[in-house]
This record gives structure tokens, C-alpha cells and sequence, in this order.
């Protein structure tokens, strides 16, 4: 056993001077220019081979992520581009009230409800312009007066909203 223990002790020696040479010539645990060579060739051989299947990965996430976004506004696709910003979810609620606007003043019957649907869409979509100038002006508040801003403008919508939805026959909970 003596002699084992020997071997052992011989091998741990030869390993640690190995080590420390390593370490002297820099190359223990950094890139040396060989390693690096070795790299660039393996680099030279798989890269052409592997970036179609990284454009397509990296253009499929980008699909997802704005499909997501999309369904996350409310919007189509196509019109992601036109919400941006910290105000843009609402913005896009904004804008789908003032398409329910249209349609109230498209179901409107006869004369009488045309009128008063014509009136309260006037005032509504006044209402609307004014939400969507403070929404732009809050993008460049500090992130304190932005965030209230916005809880106050998603205030007021969710009353528009309630209305509308009152106006269209849909109770509401409130």
C-alpha cells in the first residue's frame, strides 16, 4: 500500500506542476490563439449551416411575440405598430371605443335615437381626444405622474365604457 500512496502522491505532484505551468503561459482558463483558431475553423464549417435555421427561429419568435402583443391590445397584427409606447394598451382602448361610437351611431334607428346618439357620440368622441392628448403628453412625464395619469385616464374610459355598453343593451356589473 505504501507504494500506492506514492504514485498517488507522484501524480497529484506531476498534475499540479502541469497546472501551474499552464497558468505561466496563459493558457489555463483563457483563450489562447490556438483555441481560438480552433473555434473560428469550427465556425467557418457549421455557421453557414446553422444561420437559416437561426434567422427562421429568431423570425418565429419575433411572430409570436408580436401575435401575443396584438392579442394582448386587442389589435390586429398589422396596426401593433400604431400602440406604442407605455400608453399604447390605451390607446388601442381608445380607439376601439371610438369605433363603438360609429356603430352606435350606425344602429341608431329612427330620427329621435339617431339624434341622440349623433349628440352623445359627439360629446363621447370629445371626450376621447382629450384622453388621447393626455395619454401622448403622459409618455414623457416622470414614471411616477405617467402611471397616475394612466390610472386616471383608465378610469375614465372604464366609465365611457360602461356607458357604451349601457347604450348598446349589455349590463354592466358596476
Amino acid at each position: 500500500m505504501p507504494t500506492e500512496s506514492r504514485r498517488t502522491a507522484k501524480a497529484a505532484k506531476k498534475a499540479d506542476k502541469r497546472a501551474a505551468k499552464a497558468i505561466k503561459k496563459g493558457e489555463h482558463g483563457r483563450i489562447t490563439p490556438g483555441n481560438a483558431k480552433k473555434v473560428i475553423g469550427v465556425a467557418k464549417v457549421v455557421g453557414p449551416v446553422l444561420l437559416p435555421f437561426a434567422v427562421r427561429a429568431a423570425s418565429a419568435l419575433r411572430n409570436s411575440y408580436d401575435r401575443t402583443r396584438a392579442r394582448h391590445l386587442g389589435v390586429p397584427v398589422d396596426d401593433l405598430g400604431t400602440y406604442t409606447g407605455h400608453g399604447a394598451a390605451l390607446h388601442a382602448r381608445i380607439a376601439g371605443d371610438s369605433e363603438a361610437l360609429r356603430a352606435l351611431r350606425e344602429q341608431a334607428e329612427d330620427a329621435e335615437a339617431r339624434l341622440v346618439a349623433d349628440q352623445y357620440a359627439e360629446r363621447t368622441g370629445a371626450r376621447l381626444m382629450q384622453l388621447t392628448t393626455a395619454v401622448r403628453a403622459a409618455e414623457r412625464m416622470p414614471t411616477q405622474r405617467r402611471r397616475s395619469a394612466h390610472r386616471a385616464v383608465d378610469a375614465e374610459l372604464g366609465r365611457i365604457e360602461d356607458d357604451l355598453l349601457t347604450r348598446f343593451g349589455v349590463p354592466t356589473r358596476r
